[in-house]
């Protein structure tokens, strides 16, 4: 499951097991049937309670993914950045068949 975009909000309620909404409880459920929960947070600057909360949710199992773009796949448009972004997320989940997204092979000299 991906919760895109995951606002500080949510991911508290995912965080504290507070399973108010159809998007916190559909989370809850799969923390607790042990599948891939995948929180693409949205909101900047981050305090220390965002922090714990992120710290608490990867706890339990979810992976946090902040939406930082990757400059190193080069992106030529505004579109092919935000297409990086979303295939790196979906990549999280581990479906078999999806492909890969290109990966960061070091500096080029």
């Amino acid at each position: 499951m991906l919760v895109v975009p995951c606002s500080m909000h949510t991911l508290a309620a995912i965080a504290t097991g507070i399973a108010d909404t159809l998007i916190v409880r559909a989370a809850d459920v799969h923390l607790k049937e042990r599948c891939r929960l995948v929180l693409v947070g949205r909101e900047t600057p981050l305090h220390l309670g965002h922090l714990r909360n992120m710290v608490a949710a990867t706890e339990m199992g979810a992976i946090v993914m902040p939406p930082v773009p990757a400059f190193y796949a080069r992106p030529q448009s505004l579109a092919e950045l935000v297409d990086h972004l979303a295939a790196r997320a979906i990549d999280l989940l581990g479906l078999p068949g999806n492909p890969p997204t290109r990966e960061w092979q070091g500096e080029r000299r």
